[in-house]
């Protein structure tokens, strides 16, 4: 409890103090000057800017970028027009590219609908122009007609198996399996697959939106999915108090209690996932092959925590002969990693230089040792 008590009191030492920060922030994400004591209602203003950008933005381990893209979401979920084009110039202001902008509210279109969707894209496209931004911006879908739904099921059934399909299962004429399938083509195959952000991030900022929202059963289960995906309950909360200014304490607090409440999977009793890959590389493309294999295990290694080792090694005599110990935290680890947009980097550049490929899955003769 002493150790609790004097981390606390140093992480508020750490702290700026709010005045000092609200200026801080306020300046880097509008260029302009926070409690100038000016304007109509200037004592409301001195309140919430002392709050959200003198108190929340120190509040968690959020960097900049992702707080505004989490604020951007949560606006365009309430409809509240003059703020979000006030902070998707912050968003720009602090990093964050026109297609992560564009991204995020795409991403709302399954929950929030068609038409409020619509009405933030245009609010965002006046910014862009305002800003010089060409449009359209790049595509970025990655599905077609023939393999939407199997693309949607990849990402799906490993952090949601199929708890839609089974809920509705009860309505006439097989109209809930409809629901289902339509669950599956548009919102993961249509949305979840397009690039702009990889799935963990996706994961996170949908959790401001479904707080928002007060989606209460689908916060539960996307509390599980972002601890699935790596987000701890610390950045949980963290996004949550990232929105409570916006939405107010009775949202908020609801969807902390859920996190205050999840179980965390359960990793320790799981097997782990060990695998050897056993791969034959055409030798003219040897150098082109082991570029894409080192950016892929190094971009996996540091961003993904199920996955605990990549080695790849090459025979002394037969250089394009590579072994690759593979492990994982478990099944669904795994499973996460190959829909990580570096995998899939990897994977598709390198298919036509692949010449023979073996996957062979093993069993530990003893669990749970680590490798130093």
């Amino acid at each position: 409890m002493l150790i609790l008590f004097a981390t606390t009191m140093q992480a508020q030492e750490d702290k700026i103090n709010r005045i000092d920060a609200a200026k801080e922030n306020y300046h880097m994400l509008f260029g302009g000057e926070a409690l100038t004591g000016k304007g109509n209602d200037p004592e409301l203003m001195d309140i919430l800017q002392k709050l959200i950008f003198g108190e929340i933005f120190q509040t968690g381990n959020l960097d900049m970028k992702t707080r505004e893209m989490i604020t951007c979401i949560s606006l365009t979920a309430m409809q509240t027009m003059p703020q979000l084009k006030a902070h998707i110039g912050a968003a720009l202001n602090v990093g964050v590219s026109p297609i992560e902008v564009r991204e995020l509210i795409y991403m709302c279109a399954p929950f929030i609908g068609f038409p409020k969707t619509l009405n933030a894209l245009t609010v965002a496209n006046e910014v862009f122009v305002e800003r010089g931004i060409t449009l359209p911006l790049p595509l970025q879908g990655v599905v077609n007609e023939e393999n939407r739904w199997q693309k949607g099921l990849e990402i799906q059934k490993p952090l949601y198996g199929e708890v839609i399909k089974e809920s509705l299962s009860g309505l006439p004429n097989e109209l809930g399996d409809e629901v289902a399938r339509y669950l599956t083509e548009y919102g993961f195959g249509d949305i979840y697959t397009r690039k702009g952000f990889d799935l963990k991030t996706r994961e996170l900022l949908l959790y401001a939106l479904m707080t928002t929202t007060e989606a209460e059963s689908q916060l539960r289960s996307h509390t599980i999915s972002n601890l699935k995906l790596g987000n701890d309950k610390a950045t949980l909360a963290a996004v949550v108090i990232q929105t409570l200014p916006y939405i107010g304490f009775p949202p908020a607090m609801k969807a902390l209690r859920i996190i205050a409440d999840t179980q965390e999977p359960n990793a320790v009793n799981e097997p782990q996932k060990v695998r050897i890959s056993r791969i034959v590389v055409d030798p003219t493309q040897l150098d082109e092959y082991n570029a894409f294999l080192k950016e892929e295990i190094e971009a996996s290694m540091a961003q993904e925590d199920g996955v605990r080792v990549l080695y790849a090694t090459a025979e002394k005599d037969r250089p394009n002969h590579i072994t690759i110990l593979e492990i994982y935290t478990n099944e669904e680890a795994y499973q996460s990693h190959i829909l990580t947009p570096h995998f899939l980097k990897y994977k598709e550049g390198t298919m036509a230089m692949v010449e023979h490929i073996e996957l062979i899955d093993t069993n530990p003769l003893i669990e749970g040792v680590k490798i130093k």
